[in-house]
């Protein structure tokens, strides 16, 4: 039986890097596209090329001799970055999306999995920091509190046209925060859990005790380890299910509270100074009733197991970078690929 040949774009981001490892240990062959190469450890892919998916005739090259998209490539940050950047990101993404998805027609692509957002949920349904849980229908009618969810939404929809008047077959994921190693953790595009690590492990090796956090630290969340986003989205694009997936935890904490458990994890005791600053919605958190029922799973890893493994690796990128040795060799290597990888 012929390998099957899968192109992960965005391959030097977060998700994707990992997302290629994982591919590669399920047997796959993988062609990494994206704008950089990983910045924290090297690529697994057979072939990574570095392309502009913003351009047409680069995601022609991108998806030649592809079966199956897993099209994770945006330009996208944490709430400072996407709250500050509106046209830049619309624009962008809407290039990446539209160029990628009809190149991957036109080169007879199988299977396109698109990565979408928790973002595209409507900001009306997130006024509260209790509020219900997400579902899937939720989403409309429409309001997302940025350009970067409303692009999410537009080529959701593009994705189901495709399907229905092409025969693609599509697979859409919205992602409920994803954190893990290997990610960015500094320089404005770092998602809560890695600033939040990052801030705490420089109070520990400084010393200090005081965490800046943005507004009263009361807005809500729920955050899902990497290990967890891999299994679910090759269990869904497997799966015969066409309708946008929520993929996340549903354990909704404050940011305080996270601020608390990652604490915990240095061992050290922490006060919150807050600030202002963008804070995104007031409250959300992933309705996993539709995820149980189509794949018959939810994720696994609790919170704080995940965070533990994340907050060991970003102290170690910070005390490399302060030039202090790194607590231990092994946790450079220690990151997203624990029993779930193997599943």
């Amino acid at each position: 039986m012929a390998q099957t040949r899968v192109l992960v774009t965005g391959a030097g981001g977060f998700i994707g890097h990992h997302l290629v490892t994982y591919l590669k240990r399920l047997g796959y062959w993988v062609r990494g596209v994206d704008l950089k190469y990983p910045e924290y450890a090297p690529t697994d892919a057979d072939e990574f090329e570095i392309l502009d998916l913003r351009r047409w005739d680069n995601c022609l090259q991108a998806t030649r001799g592809i079966d199956e998209v897993f099209a994770l490539a945006a330009d996208m940050g944490g709430m400072g970055y996407i709250s500050a950047n509106h046209a830049t990101i619309l624009h962008s993404n809407i290039l990446i999306s539209t160029h990628t998805l009809e190149a991957a027609r036109l080169n007879g692509v199988q299977r396109y999995l698109y990565t979408s957002s928790a973002c595209v949920y409507p900001e009306y349904r997130q006024t509260e920091t209790d509020i219900a849980a997400l579902k899937e229908d939720d989403a409309y009618p429409a309001q997302p509190q940025d350009a970067y969810g409303w692009e999410k939404l537009v080529t959701e929809r593009m994705c189901t046209h495709y399907y229905e008047d092409y025969g693609m077959e599509t697979r859409i994921v919205r992602f409920h925060n994803i954190f893990g190693p290997l990610g960015t953790w500094t320089g404005g595009r770092e998602k809560a859990p890695a600033a939040i690590s990052r801030k705490v492990a420089m109070a520990k090796l400084t010393g200090g005790s005081e965490i800046e956090v943005w507004g009263d630290g009361e807005q809500t969340r729920s955050f899902c380890y990497i290990d967890d986003c891999l299994v679910g989205i090759h269990k869904l694009i497997r799966s015969d299910y066409h309708e946008p997936l929520n993929l996340g935890q549903d354990r909704m904490v404050t940011i305080n509270e996270l601020v608390d458990i990652i604490a915990d994890i240095a061992g050290i005791e922490v006060s919150k100074r807050h600030i202002p600053g963008p804070q995104g919605v007031r409250g959300r958190n992933s309705d996993n009733t539709r995820l149980r029922e189509v794949l018959g799973w939810v994720p696994e890893v609790s919170l704080e197991d995940g965070l533990r493994r994340t907050y060991n690796w970003i102290e170690d990128e910070v005390r490399e970078k302060m030039g202090m040795p790194r607590k231990s060799a092994s946790l450079a290597t220690e990151v997203a690929h624990s029993e779930l990888m193997a599943k």
